[in-house]
């Protein structure tokens, strides 16, 4: 994690805002201890496994590359990730989720967006949203350079996703990690 030293410098966060209370009864912090209120996204590190995906579907989003910006700030609700999707790479198996909204915002590059009905190149200050239950879809990079992408969603409990091109189902575990199944219902 970046020190908060490191972040004053870089973006001019100054020094944490002093306590209101005064005198004996004023508590001190190590300032350096704080978690900083605002980063540099691209800092933030990226997740540690690529990929919760089986090993016949991992390799499809060999490539991508997501920094959970939401999971750094603690957030519960939602998740944020700034996702680098190198040529060839993909944002995720072609999905619907059914208690799950989604929306994509691009920040550089021009991802090739895929739906049930229709592929389009997507540019720069392009957006995209998937109600829950609606159609199936995921980003490619089809490019020969990276593409930057920010990516959020709701963290409704319960949640499942479908993939209609592929033999694998997902149910939201209970400490908020996915557990894959065959359609069937048996262990992948």
């Amino acid at each position: 994690m970046i020190s908060a030293g490191v972040q004053r410098s870089r973006i001019g966060l100054g020094k944490p805002r002093p306590s209101s209370r005064q005198g004996d009864n004023a508590v001190s912090c190590d300032a350096e201890k704080l978690k900083p209120p605002s980063i540099l996204a691209a800092e933030v590190p990226p997740r540690e496994r690529a990929s919760g995906y089986p090993a016949p579907f991992a390799e499809r989003v060999a490539g991508r590359v997501k920094r959970p910006l939401g999971d750094f700030f603690g957030l519960r609700n939602f998740g944020v990730n700034l996702t680098t999707l190198r040529p060839g790479a993909a944002t995720a198996l072609h999905h619907r989720h059914l208690k799950q909204d989604e929306f994509v915002y691009v920040l550089e590059g021009e991802p090739t967006l895929i739906t049930d009905a229709w592929e389009t190149c997507l540019s720069p200050g392009m957006a995209a949203g998937f109600p829950a239950g609606g159609t199936a879809h995921h980003l490619e990079n089809r490019t020969r350079r990276d593409c930057l992408i920010l990516e959020i969603g709701d963290r409704t409990p319960g949640d499942s996703a479908t993939y209609p091109d592929d033999d694998i189902a997902a149910v939201l575990g209970p400490n908020g990690g996915w557990l894959y199944t065959r359609k069937d219902g048996t262990p992948w």
